[in-house]
């Protein structure tokens, strides 16, 4: 191909990577850039090399050493994923496909450099966090009568306790009021924690610019939940090599404190609780193992429906196994349920292992 031919086939390429929004960044064995598209000059603060323009505007907390990785990736002669990265540009945010090849000499097969790809994926993500909170808006919508009722049963016993504790003052036993206002009291808790539950319910599970791992959440879990488990021997068991994938939804945290609380519960707060994360071939799996007496099997169809519950009046709202499941519905999570063979109910989570929304950010 003669120079000319070469200049018009390199200008084609450019023209079709800019029409198909990608930004291409081409880089020698040493990592110094040797040429890029226009796009990619919008989407990343370019630097001498590609790993300083890497580590400009991403967060070095999560990435660490661009060098290392890309240098890594070189090596291995693959393709090497990144996912979807929250790069900074300008004091701007925006969350970028990332993608690095390796380029290969043709004659000796040896590695002389790479290419990174880059597609701004922050429009496309908006606008699926606008759906979801239209989906959202939908499914409380369906239970906003649900809660009416719930809220209405307490409500009645509250307004027949006050009217009892005003009769019995007015009757000169003012000490029978304190049974009656305790009543009453017992009521608003109740309300509290249906209100608490709802407001989860109602919440955006996508937040696109935050991000941890699955070990991370889990911890700050039970490190957040360390009173109702002061009584309770706490097991973490890995099954898994390497470092868990992250998370972009901070949801996954509340998935994990309600399981987690769910299971005090059927124990009564004491017992053993047993929290396995493993790694399988096909996904992330988070177990919930108690020592509790387990559950009905045939209820199992029905305890991930909203204001489902089996607790007594007054410990359970029944919104908690529907809010899980809400939200790990829109990561293309979910949720099972059985009971173990040597007593006590087991819940496990779902996590894809290869997801827009499991990838480091």
């Amino acid at each position: 191909m003669n120079t000319n031919s070469h200049l018009q086939f390199d200008s084609l390429c450019k023209s079709l990577a800019d029409f198909l929004q990608f930004g291409f960044i081409s880089f020698d064995r040493e990592l110094r850039i040797a040429d890029y598209t226009p796009l990619a000059n919008d989407l990343v603060h370019l630097e001498a090399s590609i790993d300083q323009t890497m580590a400009h505007g991403t967060d070095l907390n999560i990435w660490k050493s661009w060098t290392e990785l890309l240098t890594s990736a070189l090596e291995a002669k693959q393709k090497a994923e990144f996912g979807t990265v929250k790069y900074t540009r300008n004091n701007h945010q925006k969350l970028l496909n990332i993608t690095c090849i390796p380029t290969m000499d043709p004659t000796s097969d040896a590695v002389i450099g790479g290419t990174i790809a880059l597609y701004d994926t922050t429009k496309k993500l908006n606008i699926e966090q606008e759906m979801a909170h239209a989906e959202r808006l939908v499914a409380i919508g369906k239970v906003a009568g649900k809660v009416a009722h719930e809220l209405n049963n307490p409500l009645d016993g509250i307004l027949r306790y006050v009217n009892l504790s005003l009769r019995t003052i007015e009757n000169g036993h003012p000490e029978k009021a304190t049974d009656y206002l305790l009543h009453c009291r017992d009521g608003l808790q109740r309300m509290g924690k249906i209100i608490t539950e709802l407001l989860e319910f109602s919440r955006s599970t996508h937040l696109a610019f935050e991000t941890s791992t699955i070990d991370k959440l889990l911890e700050d879990a039970l490190r957040s939940l360390e009173f109702p488990l002061r009584n309770i021997d706490v097991r973490l068991v890995r099954e898994y090599i390497g470092s868990t994938p992250h998370f972009k939804s901070e949801a996954l945290f509340q998935v994990f404190c309600n399981l987690i609380k769910n299971a005090a519960d059927a124990m009564k707060e004491q017992g053993r609780l047993t929290i396995t994360l493993r790694q399988t071939t096909k996904d992330w799996q988070v177990e919930f193992l108690d020592t509790g007496t387990g559950f009905d099997p045939d209820m199992i169809d029905n305890m991930f429906k909203p204001f489902y519950t089996t607790k007594p009046i007054g410990r359970g709202t029944g919104l908690g196994l529907a809010i899980c499941r809400d939200i790990l519905a829109k990561i293309d999570s979910r949720i099972t349920a059985q009971n173990a063979r040597e007593g006590g109910g087991v819940f496990t989570v779902h996590l894809p292992i290869h997801h827009p929304n499991s990838d480091r950010s």
